[in-house]
């Protein structure tokens, strides 16, 4: 991997100058009369301020918008009287809007005082990227994004938006959606569209499914590096909602929107390479026939720091609703297929780490689409790196059904509880070593405080379910 990581703001302008006549040419080529850098925000949400092409030259110097990130994205270590962030697009990461060829979308990093802003989400991962170089190894990854389209009904009210039965009256028992002919047929005025484009961008999709809450669905594409898995992922985002406005629909990524629905994730599929052998899996031995000393400790590390590990990649209180092993009121049963313990198992989809019997790579369940997917890959990295340098040992692989098991039984097996709460997972944070150094004190220390401030909002909120439970109770 060549130098992805700059110190200094000149140091990137520079590695733009000779590609930036070429770049622009190709755009304007392909129609494009619009462009907007999009830098990510501490919650993985891109923002940007359009530019013309007139404008693309100073854009790719760092002559372009500047933006008072400290104002609006919950990052409040710097005051009015701070100097501006400074975008820098990455001209390796340019995508055109299929559903807008007028308009390109590049993803960029922030600088601030002329280093990198210490509250970019881009650039940590960038920086995780090419300390693993120096250690002399390379991530990939694959994401499985879940995702729910609704639509609203005459009254107002989001409603499943492939749901032909009446949100009242009788509903009476009906096929599962899931992997179902029927609704994927219901679906494809939509899946269409969504599969021509992801197509076009060359992603390799594989399938899409009819996941088992109604309307939900999950997509199933190509694995690639790091950054451009999570370049993707959040341009991904961008296009399922744009394709859903055009069919009079919204998609969510809220992981567990209604009580008795399957939860949304995102698994994160992670393999790795050796600097000096690109293209080879080190997880998987020679012959292609059984797993390394490598993916085990790979295993250990990311084990080691899973608590830590999953306020990141679960990171909202509406996350940990679907953690939990059993849930009344599914199509197809009550086992919920999500991981709550700190385990590992060969395509044991009960423990968080499973070993897939279909490819080489290291699959966290424990993941869902409201993840920052770049601090999430950049802290998979560093856990990973940080196993295999230590060797550190998982122990024994899990491979029976951890639902099926006591508390007392998994205590005795020593086998951790994931987090069950987000407050839980925040803790774990405050005291990580390896995100401490992933994240920066400056940007973890801002993680934690607007993540304590969900948390305490959360419990200032009454729910229904506390009306219910306790209003005539007592």
């Amino acid at each position: 991997m060549g130098k992805i990581y700059f110190e200094s703001f000149a140091e990137a302008v520079d590695r733009n100058r000779p590609r930036i006549a070429e770049v622009k040419q190709e755009l304007e080529n392909a129609g494009v009369k619009y462009v907007m850098a999009a830098w990510i925000d501490l919650h993985g949400i891109p923002k940007t301020k359009p530019v013309p092409m007139s404008d693309f030259e100073p854009l790719c110097l760092g002559k372009g918008p500047q933006f008072a990130v400290h104002s609006i994205s919950y990052v409040p270590e710097l005051s009015p009287a701070d100097s501006d962030q400074v975008v820098v697009p990455d001209l390796d990461a340019v995508y055109i809007c299929p559903w807008d060829k007028e308009t390109a979308i590049i993803f960029a990093d922030l600088y601030w005082e002329d280093a990198p802003y210490n509250v970019c989400p881009r650039q940590a991962l960038k920086r995780a990227m090419q300390e693993a170089a120096t250690e002399g190894y390379s991530g990939f990854a694959g994401v499985e994004p879940e995702f729910i389209v609704m639509a609203y009904d005459e009254e107002g009210r989001p409603v499943k938006a492939f749901d032909d039965d009446p949100a009242v009256g009788v509903r009476p028992r009906r096929q599962a959606f899931g992997y179902d002919v029927e609704y994927s047929i219901d679906s494809m005025p939509f899946l269409k569209e969504m599969i021509d484009i992801i197509e076009g961008l060359g992603w390799n999709l594989h399938d899409v499914v009819a996941e088992g809450a109604y309307s939900q669905f999950e997509l199933d594409f190509h694995y690639t590096n790091m950054l451009e898995m999570s370049d993707r992922l959040v341009f991904l985002r961008i296009v399922l909602k744009e394709i859903a406005k055009q069919h009079g629909m919204f998609v969510t990524f809220m992981p567990k929107p209604t009580v008795g629905d399957w939860r949304s994730g995102a698994h994160i599929n992670m393999s790795m390479q050796h600097e000096s052998r690109p293209g080879q899996n080190i997880f998987e031995t020679e012959d292609g026939s059984d797993w390394t000393n490598e993916s085990r400790w790979a295993v250990g590390g990311l084990m080691a720091h899973a608590e830590a590990l999953t306020a990141i990649t679960c990171p909202t209180v509406n996350s940990y609703n679907g953690l939990v092993p059993r849930v009344g009121g599914f199509e197809g049963g009550t086992v919920t297929w999500a991981p709550t313990n700190i385990t590992y198992g060969y395509n044991n989809r009960s423990a968080q780490f499973r070993l897939p019997q279909s490819r080489h790579c290291i699959e966290n369940r424990a993941a869902d689409m409201t993840m920052n997917v770049y601090l999430a890959m950049a802290m998979t990295l560093s856990c990973a790196v940080e196993g295999i340098k230590g060797k550190i040992d998982p122990g024994a692989p899990t491979d029976f059904d951890l639902y099926d098991k006591t508390e007392s039984e998994l205590a005795d097996l020593g086998i951790r509880r994931l987090p069950r709460t987000l407050f839980n997972a925040i803790e774990a944070l405050k005291t990580d070593k390896i995100a401490e150094r992933v994240m920066g004190p400056v940007m973890r220390k801002s993680y934690i405080e607007y993540k304590n401030d969900e948390w305490e909002r959360y419990h200032q909120a009454v729910t229904d379910w506390e009306v219910q439970e306790y209003l005539r109770l007592y």
